[in-house]
């Protein structure tokens, strides 16, 4: 017999819309949205049209704009909703109208305008939901029932379709009632609304709904299509993976099309129609945050397709309560955490990877772990700003790396909230779950070098290629934990908070932890950017040949450690946490891994065989000429050294992604005598 989940895989799908409700105005999220449904492969959209906004002074040419705007790239479904107040029975757009014709009416009207744009009219919205129809002012619904049977009759005469609009909640006995006052003898098709786990706490699952909703319309013998008219999981608790394992079940039901509900968040400087956050669940349904954003459904979707949703076997939640110990890696399907996930999985532990895969390329990451290591790995996709699911999933957690965190100092600029949420209070999460366990784990965090500011009170020189400092101390040693803290934008601030804040815990409540204040880590499974991971990033632009863009004038320089090194300085952290808890440690390439952006191109023009084009931009706030990390304090603690040098952890790094990306690795990196080659000739050459 086929199991469940492959029957579902087997189930044809029904046809597949989008919701979205515009304001007038807003013509350019108009285009945006239509720029999104295309790379989503969606042809059906449903939008609002407010019978109360069209007399409004730009009603009726915002209209006269959007619909053949929408109907020239999607097949539009107008829902017809919301009284004028000024003829309403209440000064409400809720409010039934004194007259119940108009409403027919106005769709006589707007059917003569726009009726080529559209095959079927929705009718009202959620009627029996009261923000949305005040049926305290209409108990039997016996006006609506007037209203509504009228507008359907006078639809099919003018050649339209009509849908009876979306019950929210699902209520059998409201749609009875229709019947009993003769409105669905004229109506196609009839709309349901689920928001499973949102709005629809006893949720009793689509397939039951739906066939409680048939088996009324059988007693009628309605051969209307049942419709699912709005579907959709709200994120406000930060639970991407949940809006994804709704979506799919959404499809698998009985229906014959499914609206997804919608877009784009709301934009928290707008009303909802019950009025401003009266309900933070009304404020995150969408495929995109507000800023624009995409959250993981939008991403599979947009790369996968709909069909492929269905074969993502490795997006996935595996832990139960009889799960065996792990290590828990937060950010685990990140560069850093892959490589330290690999490391321990090779040495037969059990690890768990915790990510909410938000950045480009940890989905590969993730699925090449899940491919290698099926047996110890477990994974659960899911947010370091929700602090049920962290306790959740430190239960069971031997030992903690904390990586999970918002990495770019350019986008902590843009949405200084987020950032502080995912790195602030985030650790708080972090902190709060562990010191909750009877054996508290022992924790190692990663922070970074932009705790101590841009470094400005220090006097660099410029030899041509690269800065050096004055001080001949910080330029033999590099700098040291010694140094006074100074956060710099908001990225140095949240991540030097939650900095304290580890050592704060380990010293007032005696918990196992540490801080690396981590310089520039670079090696395989980094999918690098201009914002994060720039060896990487450098690496990418020159293996596809594009430019580079250069912030400031090149000569920053850098003390890079390949991530197999930082991975063993991981291992010994925890080794030794005993003696070393409380403490943070300066770790990176040191002194005798330098190298400046000039010199870094340099080498990999030297792999590809032709200079990089480089482009120059102005200073980025809180960017350091230089930094260096002074490792001895961590060294004397543990021995850790790094055992490999910028030449060959480079070559390791483009060998992998020349190798990654289908592109064949240069001759000059096979050759042994360039391997010897000493780091630093190979820097500046």
């Amino acid at each position: 017999m086929m199991d469940r989940k492959n029957a579902k895989k087997q189930k044809s799908l029904p046809v597949v819309g989008l919701v979205e409700w515009f304001r007038v105005g807003e013509y350019e999220r108009v285009e945006k949205v239509l720029a999104d449904l295309k790379e989503l492969g969606v042809t059906e959209l449903r939008t609002g049209v407010s019978w109360a906004d069209y007399y409004t002074p730009e009603g009726k040419s915002w209209y006269d704009w959007l619909i053949p705007t929408l109907a020239n790239e999607v097949n539009v479904l107008p829902c017809f909703l919301y009284t004028p107040p000024s003829i309403g029975e209440k000064k409400r757009t809720s409010a039934p109208p004194k007259d119940r014709k108009a409403y027919a009416d106005f769709l006589d009207v707007f059917i003569t305008d726009m009726g080529e744009h559209f095959e079927w009219v929705e009718l009202w919205n959620e009627p029996n939901n009261q923000v949305e129809y005040d049926f305290t002012l209409d108990y039997g619904w016996n006006k609506f029932a007037e209203m509504v049977g009228g507008a359907a009759y006078w639809c099919r005469q003018r050649g339209k379709k009509t849908l009876l609009g979306g019950m929210s909640p699902i209520d059998p006995n409201w749609l009875q009632m229709m019947f009993e006052r003769g409105v669905m003898q004229h109506i196609d098709a009839v709309g349901i609304h689920g928001f499973p786990f949102v709005f629809d706490q006893m949720w009793d699952g689509w397939q039951d709904n739906i066939n409680a909703v048939r088996e009324v319309m059988h007693q009628n013998n309605c051969t209307a299509e049942l419709w699912i008219t709005e579907a959709g999981f709200s994120t406000w608790q930060h639970d991407e993976f949940k809006q994804v394992q709704e979506f799919k079940e959404a499809l698998h039901a009985d229906a014959a099309r499914v609206y997804w509900y919608g877009m784009y968040d709301l934009n928290a400087k707008l009303p909802t129609v019950g009025g401003f956050h009266l309900d933070d669940r009304e404020y995150h349904f969408g495929l995109k945050h507000a800023d624009g954003t995409s959250k993981l459904l939008y991403r599979l979707w947009a790369k996968h397709g709909i069909d492929g949703l269905y074969h993502l076997d490795y997006i996935k939640r595996t832990i139960t309560e009889d799960t065996a110990p792990y290590t828990l890696i937060t950010g685990g399907a990140g560069f850093v955490g892959t490589n330290l996930a690999k490391r321990l999985l090779e040495e037969g532990k059990r690890v768990l990877v915790f990510d909410s895969l938000s950045r480009d390329g940890v989905e590969q990451n993730l699925q090449w772990l899940h491919e290698t290591y099926p047996g110890q790995l477990e994974v659960y996709v899911g947010d370091i700003r929700d602090l049920q699911t962290v306790r959740y999933v430190m239960q069971r957690a031997e030992a903690v790396y904390h990586f999970a965190a918002q990495v770019a100092v350019t986008t902590s600029l843009d949405f200084p909230i987020n950032d502080f949420e995912i790195n602030a209070r985030g650790i708080i999460n972090v902190l709060e779950a562990i010191r909750e366990q009877e054996n508290p784990p022992p924790l190692v965090f990663t922070s970074t070098n932009k705790v101590y500011g841009s470094l400005e009170d220090l006097e660099f020189v410029s030899n041509g290629s690269r800065y050096y400092p004055a001080n001949k101390a910080i330029k033999e040693h590099g700098i040291s934990e010694s140094r006074p803290l100074d956060f710099h934008s908001p990225y140095g601030c949240s991540k030097g908070a939650a900095d304290q804040y580890v050592i704060d815990y380990a010293r007032t409540y005696n918990l196992p932890m540490t801080v690396f204040r981590m310089s520039c880590i670079y090696g395989p499974h980094q999918y690098g950017n201009e914002d994060q991971g720039w060896v990487a990033h450098f690496a990418i632009r020159a293996i596809e040949g594009e430019p580079v863009n250069i912030y400031g004038d090149g000569k920053q320089v850098r003390d890079i450690l390949f991530v197999e090194d930082l991975v063993d300085a991981f291992l010994l952290a925890n080794k030794h946490i005993d003696r070393i808890t409380g403490q943070a440690f300066n770790i990176g390439g040191g002194p005798e891994n330098t190298v400046s952006l000039l010199e870094l191109l340099k080498t990999i023009g030297r792999y590809r065989g032709d200079e990089i084009p480089l482009k120059f931009g102005d200073w980025r706030p809180g960017d350091q000429h230089y930094y260096v990390s002074d490792t001895r304090k961590f060294r004397e603690a543990t021995g850790w050294y790094p055992k490999h040098n910028v030449q060959e952890g480079m070559a390791k790094l483009y060998q992998w992604l020349c190798e990654n990306r289908g592109y064949k690795v240069p001759l000059i990196l096979t050759s042994k005598s360039y391997q010897e080659e000493p780091a630093q000739k190979a820097a500046v050459a």
